[in-house]
């Protein structure tokens, strides 16, 4: 089937409340007070991070330019966060000094002369630089990766421009500068799909918020079709754990792979939404020949066979070792839907991924009369 690899990719890049811990992703015992750095913050995950190690009774500074959502952490409530501002591409002068911190958490590393610029500054001032990076790093997906699996290499590596077919190749450049000023110190964790409330591109909120319209819904290949990804709640607690815990090294963080279906992504959607609807599987092949990309139109899915045989497979073993843990997906769906019932009502008319209504009638109305043909 032709998938837009392109999009595959670039959901990595756009994946960057109160946090409910799931049980078994931080010790139970209260971790001795850290001095942690946050580059970034107040995007996706960021926001998910700094409520957990507050909750934790962890000390923030939030290092960023103030224009993404600056007034997140605002007021009496948060005074208790340090922000700085500054530019790590041409201004890093607000974390000059004698100052220190244990670790720096970097969740906006997407060139590799800035991490080498921003962990050089930081490499005596921190113990620990833990980067979010991506499975988009991995060079191919027709078999489940590891850590150890071969990476993406650019044709081009000084190439400076994010873009989809950089994406993946410019993460694993910037893993690669990380350690290098701070070797033995250097955490990277490779998520995979982040989702959950918060997420503004609207890729697998897609599919509550299709539930939510009711009636009769385009349903991809079949129920039992894998699909992975990880809630930015259960992420965020593991970068957290791996901080108070002093994990170095590289760790996929993503759903259990074989645990997670499209079916059941559906099923909990249509449950969280109350709504009366139903779903037509459609396959994958009639779906190509309808021009529906997988990932693209119909988010969280790809067929797992040819070059993404090893999709929804990623192996988190070596996360799970080290304290990743779940929430149940019921928990994810609900809450992303809760979330998404709340924006205005002008946000939500205009989704940013998936298929637009009249385009799944059509399509729909096409499968019914090609299966009343054949029947």
């Amino acid at each position: 089937m032709t998938i837009d690899r392109r999009e595959f990719i670039a959901a990595g890049a756009a994946a960057l409340s109160l946090l409910a811990l799931p049980a078994g992703a931080l010790a139970a015992a209260k971790p001795k007070p850290l001095k942690l750095l946050v580059l970034g913050g107040t995007g996706f995950l960021g926001p998910h991070f700094v409520e957990a190690a507050r909750k934790r009774g962890h000390t923030l500074t939030l290092f960023n330019r103030g224009k993404t959502n600056p007034d997140k952490f605002s007021g009496e409530d948060y005074r208790d966060i340090e922000q700085l501002h500054g530019d790590r591409k041409t201004d890093l002068s607000a974390l000059d000094g004698e100052r220190k911190w244990d670790a720096v958490l970097d969740t906006s590393a997407y060139i590799p002369a800035d991490v080498t610029r921003s962990a050089k500054l930081l490499a005596p001032k921190v113990k620990q630089y833990l980067m979010v990076s991506t499975i988009s790093v991995y060079a191919k997906n027709d078999v489940p990766a590891d850590e150890n699996s071969p990476l993406a290499v650019l044709a081009d590596p000084t190439v400076d421009k994010v873009s989809n077919e950089t994406y993946g190749g410019l993460k694993a450049l910037c893993e690669k500068a990380a350690e290098a000023e701070l070797p033995g110190r250097t955490t990277v964790v490779r998520p995979g799909l982040i989702v959950g409330p918060g997420d503004n591109s609207d890729r697998f909120t897609y599919w509550p918020a299709r539930a939510d319209r009711g009636g009769e819904i385009l349903a991809p290949g079949s129920a039992q079709d894998p699909t992975q990804f990880i809630d930015v709640r259960d992420l965020a607690a593991f970068l957290l754990a791996t901080i108070e815990n002093g994990h170095v090294g590289i760790y996929n963080a993503d759903g259990e792979p074989g645990a997670l279906t499209m079916g059941a992504v559906l099923r909990e959607s249509q449950r969280a939404a109350g709504k009366k609807s139903t779903l037509t599987w459609v396959p994958a092949d009639f779906l190509e020949a309808q021009k529906v990309s997988a990932w693209g139109d119909m988010p969280a899915w790809i067929p797992a066979r040819g070059e993404y045989a090893g999709f929804g497979r990623t192996s988190v073993s070596k996360a799970r070792a080290a304290g990743l843990s779940y929430r149940p997906l019921r928990d994810t769906v609900r809450d992303t839907l809760a979330w998404w019932r709340k924006l205005p009502e002008e946000r939500r008319a205009k989704p940013k991924a998936g298929l637009p209504a009249q385009r799944e009638t059509e399509v729909l109305a096409a499968w019914h009369a090609q299966e009343k043909k054949s029947g």
